[in-house]
């Protein structure tokens, strides 16, 4: 198999209409463009594509065996317009409708920038190192109707053009960051598997030299390190994200000078810090609860757990989520998150009945499917991976002439707790003239998983790391009790900063503690815990690090937000677009921050067209249609398959059930802890 190994780029603009009662969606100019900097060339239908597609596989002599890359920002938009125009060889999704590389029998391969980039179009264009082109925004009115036939302006070319200019200036670089077109992966978490699989089994991840020693170690780590099918459920089964919440006593009130504080990269950081599975699971009967108290301190646990009359034991927060639960009788819930309950089932880890002792009471447990795991650091290959890319962050952020080392160090530190928790039993989504899915076959999966050669990670991981980094947070959501507003994965609002600086101080020391125990288990140098920026400032991971104090702050819930920094608003809600949104808001309140705030509440509406948000309608039926363009000029179209688009308006509301808690709450009707209030 060869490549051409040079930058490609395709992109096409489209119109949504409504025939007679359908929607309906076709495209109305195509762009391509191959070298960087070199020109664009445009076209107005799929017949002049394939046309100009045919020309490019015979200048090149190209077939199944020798490829050009063309990649697309967003494959899974244009994929949808153009599948029904090509014979494909092969399609690699990662979900229905989500191809992630598309292969033509002819030799082309499209291939997605945006499940590489990780970033939209215009972010992609700011973080180019090498070259300078400026995303365009706005040139190109979207909710114009246009065809094939509407003529366009000079300015809307010039903005189509420079869509594919981005594309291939991101590809360029990423050739000279690979070395060559063959070495880019098809995403960014792919591009930090590799990196830290070389440092697991060869010598130098660069030019791959074979240690033989130290490659038949990591493989014996790996062969001990298998899982079964009901292990792997029942971990998949425990699997939670990171925590996001409000204390409820705060919900919809407004409150000054709220201060943050967040993790210096917290996964990275508990990559360093903890001890992980280092062992298959091993079942176990437990008795009592001691018993079971006793394998929680010395192993890693995972459990099926029943909670008997189970309720909240602090006042400001609710571990427990209630998606999470297999079974869930007569709960009281607090915004997604369990009050109490007379009983809940869940699966967990030691690490989660830790928490849960913290800030629940009980009458009884009963425990099933109990399993243990010996503890450990992870493989000294990936915690000297996961150091040196937070020393490259650190040390060449803001240095001149090493922007791109600096963007790629960061991404990859930041992939490398997603590498951790991969799902490793997937159904097969696959392409033929339409999308089917096969469902997984565990059994398979599960063995190719254990058998697997080329294999330096183990499921149990990014479970406990996640697990970890929750029990982090919480060390803040306790301490800070009363004071505790707000909570995201990582970071953490509250009042009364000054207050609480006595335990951030004590949390900061004993993480590095623990950070530097490793080091000494692992001979590393424990300077490496904490490199030095170009100011020449220590910068330590794992810590509490101080982002500042709002003067204002008001949340609705888990992710809705609104704060005032510095006079500056800042709007956070999940689902809405936060410029679109905040922008509109203060259209409505002439610029008035304090009526931003007062608007900010669970009757909150931004219409469709201010809002950014996108319904999305999959069309796989061919239509002819006459189409009226905004010129008033009609066209009969012809459409095999695409996606309509229409906008969407949202609606802040706290549900009914939110709602009741909150008043409840509110007005002292809920046993908050071990008094009445």
């Amino acid at each position: 198999m060869s490549y051409l190994n040079i930058e490609s780029a395709f992109d096409i603009e489209t119109t949504s209409y409504e025939y007679e009662g359908k929607k309906s969606a076709f495209m109305y100019i195509w762009m391509f463009g191959i070298g960087y900097n070199n020109d664009v060339i445009y076209g107005r239908t799929w017949e002049q594509f394939s046309k100009l597609v045919e020309m490019v596989q015979d200048k090149y002599e190209l077939f199944s065996q020798k490829r050009i890359i063309i990649y697309v920002h967003n494959l899974s938009y244009e994929f949808q317009f153009m599948r029904k125009y090509f014979e494909w060889e092969s399609v690699f999704a990662s979900g229905e409708r989500k191809p992630l590389k598309a292969v033509t029998t002819g030799g082309i391969e499209f291939r997605c920038s945006y499940m590489l980039s990780g970033y939209s179009l215009s972010k992609t264009a700011d973080n180019l190192q090498f070259h300078s082109v400026e995303k365009l925004d706005g040139d190109l009115d979207y909710s114009l109707v246009r065809t094939h036939e509407t003529e366009l302006t000079d300015v809307e070319l010039g903005y189509c053009e420079n869509d594919i200019k981005v594309v291939n200036a991101y590809i360029n670089e990423q050739i000279q960051i690979s070395g060559d077109i063959t070495k880019i992966p098809l995403t960014n978490t792919g591009r930090v598997r590799k990196y830290v699989k070389d440092e697991c089994y060869f010598t130098s991840s660069n030019h791959r030299k074979t240690n033989k020693g130290k490659y038949t170690r990591y493989r014996k780590i790996m062969n001990d390190l298998t899982l079964s099918p009901d292990d792997y459920l029942q971990l998949k089964q425990s699997f939670m994200g990171g925590f996001t919440h409000a204390n409820p006593r705060y919900s919809g009130e407004l409150l000054e000078n709220v201060s943050s504080i967040d993790f210096t990269s917290s996964y990275p950081a508990v990559m360093l810090s903890e001890k992980f599975p280092m062992s298959r699971a091993k079942k176990i009967q437990i008795s009592s609860v001691s018993e079971l108290e006793d394998l929680c301190n010395r192993y890693g646990v995972l459990m099926d757990i029943r909670f008997k009359n189970i309720h909240s034991s602090i006042p400001q927060e609710n571990y427990i989520s209630e998606s999470k639960c297999t079974e869930l009788s007569n709960p009281l819930i607090n915004n997604g998150r369990v009050f109490s309950a007379d009983s809940l089932a869940m699966t967990i880890t030691n690490v989660d009945y830790q928490i849960i002792k913290e800030c629940y009471v009980w009458d009884k447990i009963e425990v099933a499917n109990v399993k243990y795991y010996h503890l450990g650091y992870l493989p000294k290959s990936i915690i000297e991976s996961v150091l040196k890319l937070y020393e490259d962050k650190t040390v060449l952020k803001g240095v001149e002439g090493k922007e791109v080392e600096y963007m790629l160090s960061k991404g990859m530190l930041n992939s490398t707790y997603g590498m951790s928790v991969t799902d490793i039993v997937r159904d097969d989504h696959i392409y033929n003239d339409g999308w089917d899915k096969e469902p997984a076959d565990l059994l398979q999966q599960v063995d190719k998983y254990n058998k697997s050669k080329n294999r330096f990670l183990y499921y149990a991981w990014g479970i406990w790391i996640t697990a970890y980094s929750r029990a982090n947070l919480w060390t803040g959501i306790l301490a800070t009790g009363h004071d505790y507003v707000y909570s995201d994965t990582d970071s953490l609002k509250m009042l009364n900063y000054s207050d609480h600086k006595k335990y951030i101080d004590l949390y900061n020391k004993m993480v590095v503690q623990k950070m530097e125990n490793m080091c000494k288990e692992y001979k590393i140098d424990v300077s490496r815990l904490s490199p030095k920026n170009q100011n020449g400032e220590v910068q330590t991971i794992g810590l509490w690090d101080f982002e500042g104090t709002y003067s204002r702050f008001k949340t609705l819930g888990a992710k809705r937000y609104l704060l005032e920094e510095n006079g500056k608003l800042q709007l956070t809600v999940a689902g809405l677009s936060k410029q679109n949104g905040l922008n509109y808001m203060l259209e409505k309140c002439n610029g008035d921050n304090s009526k931003v705030f007062d608007m900010f509440n669970d009757e909150l509406y931004i219409p469709s067209d201010r809002t950014g948000k996108m319904t999305h309608t999959y069309i796989d039926d061919t239509q002819d249609i006459v189409v009226k363009d905004f010129t008033g000029k009609q066209t009969r179209v012809h459409t095999k398959s695409g996606i309509h688009l229409s906008s969407c308006e949202f609606t802040l509301s706290i549900s009914k059930q939110y709602g009741e808690f909150l008043s409840n709450f509110m007005n002292g009707y809920i046993y908050e802890g071990v008094d009445y209030i």
